[in-house]
């Protein structure tokens, strides 16, 4: 199996750091575990469209991947979940809310005439 599809495999954030021999704190990993890996995949997505990947070897792809996930932890060792705003859920708790309909009628429209 090639790297990727090793990473594919995996079912923890802490499987991730081992895997890829990186050191972490499990306290940081516990809070932001999901956070961690999305963001990862993000920067690996990126680095496939940009065609990093092309030519390395399975070594040097282990070593991208492990720098991505050491990059995507130190994002959550200096800032947070809820700051960094990964999820849908937390992207819209910011959007600015629309107005509700207004069910109002004011009495000079009740005038019979």
């Amino acid at each position: 199996m090639s790297v990727l599809q090793d990473l594919g495999q995996l079912s923890s954030a802490e499987d991730f750091f081992s895997y890829l021999d990186l050191p972490f704190e499990p306290t940081v990993v516990q809070v932001s575990r999901l956070h961690i890996l999305r963001r990862m995949g993000q920067y690996i997505k990126g680095s496939e469209i940009d065609g990093a990947f092309d030519g390395l070897s399975e070594e040097q792809i282990k070593t991208l991947c492990r720098e991505h996930l050491d990059q995507a932890y130190q994002d959550f060792v200096a800032s947070t979940p809820i700051q960094e705003r990964l999820f849908k859920v937390h992207k819209e708790a910011i959007e600015p809310k629309p107005e509700p309909a207004s069910n109002f009628v004011p009495l000079d429209s009740l005038k019979v005439v």
